[in-house]
């Protein structure tokens, strides 16, 4: 039902041929060793994946133990994705609006009343988590009170009328509380529960096939699991109904996800407005940007628009990403919340499906790294041009140093590459440049500063890694 983390600007559109590719027989092998090489690791017992490209979906599979009674693993079973049903709970006030019965700049108070603050807090920062209200379940385990049922109205009673922890507006706080709060509103306004609605509005125009959590529990779904440190896996017991309601209830297989994640890169079935105005960070009294949009987080990575949520409920973890200006995303859904499977994997498959792209180098950068290439040739043969260097340099290439470099850089021969790592750094009026030297069976650093006026080089120490 948490976040978890872990992003509102259209970057840079690739070119949707490369991207419309099935998945080639080597990438399928790539997915496959990312996902059981992962659930290895960490213990995980289950997964199931769905890999947007090209606005379509091109791979969805589930691998290992999904339950103690499911023997094969199903990619069309539905796991619980908790947190990520926040982004529908938000699209379904948006579409609420659009329908004229309410307005996100509408108080609480309008809607329900007793509620702290209700007179202050908007609609938008319910979804927003700016509202200032007391967030019913921040731990990372089932407390207590969850093995009773409960209703939304019980955790309103008891957390939201609480002294608020902030003024609206004043701070990013993450709240399932808020959640719970708006799902209400969204039933007054609708007529009929959240659920229905949503099955009305995205679910059956969509072909999803979604379900309340509290009836994804039995011998023919998917069961949550959880460990102590790193003792036994076991099975976790399921909290009692009621707990998730519109902060987390849903739940739904991987592939169903995923085309709600390409309506959002296809800006259909929601007014392309409400997509923007979901997926942009909403920002604080004092002007700071959240990061965080109506429903989920927006940023920019690496010049890519990366939209994500997390979510987290009893035995599960799930993670939703979406790339809308590259027509990518990536769902993973796994059942144990003992470990960061689910972000692992879903940020592997990020890197080698939707990689950061390289800077390119600039002029001046390449010229740098080509001096300093030949000014270690040099000394692997004992043959310094001293006029490459500065006085302080000079002084300390001694005839010992020059001896000492030669003797041991020389047997190693050509290194397999040379490349800058790093970025350059400003220091002492010095420009630092860094670089890896690799060979067969060792690696080595080398440090360099570079005085910017004259271009010589003030410091060129190399020395091992350990590698």
């Amino acid at each position: 039902m948490k976040k978890l983390h872990l992003l509102a600007l259209p970057l840079v559109l690739l070119a949707a041929p490369a991207l419309a590719q099935d998945l080639t027989p080597a990438e399928t092998v790539k997915v496959d060793s990312i996902v059981t090489d992962t659930l290895a690791k960490t213990g995980v017992p289950s997964a199931s994946i769905a890999i947007v490209r090209g606005g379509r979906i091109v791979y969805a599979k589930a691998y290992g133990k999904q339950s103690e009674t499911l023997k094969d693993a199903d990619a069309n079973r539905p796991y619980q994705i908790a947190s990520i049903s926040k982004q529908f709970t938000a699209a379904a006030l948006l579409l609420l609006e659009d329908e004229g019965k309410l307005s996100l700049d509408d108080t609480v108070a309008k809607w329900l009343p007793g509620i702290t603050g209700g007179d202050r807090i908007k609609l938008r920062q319910l979804l927003s988590h700016t509202s200032g209200l007391q967030d019913y379940w921040p731990q990372d385990y089932s407390f207590a009170a969850m093995a009773k049922p409960t209703t939304p109205q019980g955790i309103v009673d008891r957390w939201a009328k609480k002294p608020l922890d902030f003024e609206p507006g004043a701070q990013w706080q993450y709240s399932n509380t808020g959640y719970v709060v708006a799902g209400l509103i969204a039933e007054k306004a609708a007529g009929k529960p959240l659920l229905a609605y949503l099955q009305d509005k995205i679910f059956k125009p969509l072909g999803i096939k979604a379900i309340d959590q509290d009836k994804a529990i039995g011998p023919a779904f998917p069961q949550g699991y959880g460990r102590f440190a790193l003792g036994p896996v076991r099975p976790e017991t399921p909290s009692a109904a009621g707990w998730l309601y519109a902060a987390g209830e849903l739940s739904m297989s991987a592939a169903d996800l995923a085309k709600w994640d390409i309506a959002r890169i296809d800006r259909s079935l929601l007014p392309a407005d409400d997509w923007q105005e979901q997926e942009t960070p909403v920002k604080l009294t004092d002007g700071k940007d959240t990061g965080y949009g109506l429903g989920v987080f927006a940023a920019v990575r690496d010049g890519r628009l990366r939209i994500e949520h997390s979510g987290e409920a009893v035995g599960f973890i799930s993670e939703n990403v979406v790339y809308p200006n590259d027509k990518a995303a990536f769902v993973v859904l796994t059942n144990s919340w003992s470990a960061g499977a689910a972000s692992a994997i879903a940020n592997q498959l990020s890197a080698t499906f939707v990689p950061a792209p390289k800077s390119a180098a600039s002029a001046e950068d390449e010229a740098a790294a080509a001096k300093a290439r030949q000014v270690f040739d040099q000394l692997r043969d004992g043959t310094l041009d001293r006029t490459m260097l500065t006085e302080d340099a000079n002084y300390y290439f001694t005839p010992t140093a020059i001896a000492d470099y030669r003797a041991s850089l020389g047997p190693l021969g050509d290194p397999q590459s040379f490349t800058a790592s790093g970025k350059p750094a400003l220091r002492g009026g010095f420009v630092i440049r860094g670089y890896t030297i690799k060979y067969p069976d060792r690696t080595l650093r080398l440090s360099t500063f570079f005085d910017p006026a004259s271009g010589k080089i003030e410091q060129f120490l190399v020395t091992p890694t350990g590698q």
